[in-house]
């Protein structure tokens, strides 16, 4: 599954993205991967990893509406279990 959310910028500078991805591993467990920065430029990478998919999920949902509040925009989103709204 994957997310990318985009903010719209203030002024002349490119504008925010940030990108959210699950992807099961090798053990059973799940990682939930954070990318974000500004396009065209450098970006910062973050895994964070869960015992199973529902928490992965919910971690997933929980980061996706705390950038909503930030004024993000959800632009894309690809994956058989698109979160719930």
């Amino acid at each position: 599954m994957r997310l990318l959310l985009q903010q719209r910028p203030a002024g002349p500078e490119a504008p925010r993205f940030v990108q959210l991805m699950l992807q099961p591993d090798l053990l059973g467990g799940w990682t939930l991967v954070r990318e974000s920065g500004q396009i065209g430029g450098r970006s910062t990478l973050r895994k964070e990893q869960y015992l199973d998919q529902a928490a992965a999920l919910a971690a997933l949902e929980q980061a996706r509406d705390q950038q909503l509040k930030r004024g993000f925009q959800l632009m894309f989103a690809q994956g058989a279990d698109a979160p719930r709204s």
